[in-house]
């Protein structure tokens, strides 16, 4: 399955979680999204995104500093 990328390296909270929330409002239901990000509190906002919106939060890894979010829309 093919997966969309958003690169927010660079930016703080809370840009991260509203630049993928908008990312994901364009994709269809059950589509994924990768986000990169290098702000540290993105793990904690992203996994209080996921929980709340509904959207399945399926992989959170960090490699030299960046971190990496695969997200899956919620179905409608």
């Amino acid at each position: 399955m093919s997966e969309t990328v958003l690169d927010v390296k660079g930016m703080s909270c809370p840009l991260p979680v509203l630049r993928a929330n908008r990312a994901l409002r364009g994709l269809g239901p059950g589509e994924r999204l990768r986000v990169l990000a290098t702000d540290r509190a993105a793990v904690a906002d992203f996994q209080a995104f996921c929980r709340e919106s509904g959207h399945a939060l399926l992989a959170c890894t960090e490699e030299a500093g960046t971190f990496s979010f695969l997200i899956r829309r919620r179905e409608d």
